[in-house]
């Protein structure tokens, strides 16, 4: 199970990358760049816990794994690393107005 993880991770960013390359030859090139901003940060903030909060919950209920162990001193500085840069990307852009320029993107 865990082999087919970076498939299905590949097909995901091949469909975005496509419809974002689609969407700048129509000459849309903002929509472009905040498709691929808005999947990831959507991936980051709904597509990693919402199958751990399944997990815990069948854990709870007894059907599911009660303990994955993840042997790593520094997750909790990778996991506040993470939300620290999706924050900065959301400022940046909020400070522009909503709107990408050559600086930004």
């Amino acid at each position: 199970i865990i082999l087919c993880f970076p498939i299905l991770a590949a097909g995901t960013s091949i469909l975005d990358a496509v419809s974002s390359v689609a969407v700048a030859k129509e000459g849309e090139g903002d929509m472009a760049v905040s498709s691929s901003i808005v999947s990831n940060i959507f991936d980051i903030l709904v597509g990693l816990p919402i199958p751990w909060t399944i997990n815990i919950l069948m854990a709870i209920s007894g059907e599911g794994v009660p303990h994955v162990g993840i042997s790593s001193p520094f997750l909790f500085f990778y996991v506040v690393l993470l939300l620290f840069m999706v924050f900065l990307t959301i400022c940046s852009i909020h400070f522009l107005g909503w709107r990408l320029n050559r600086r930004l993107g």
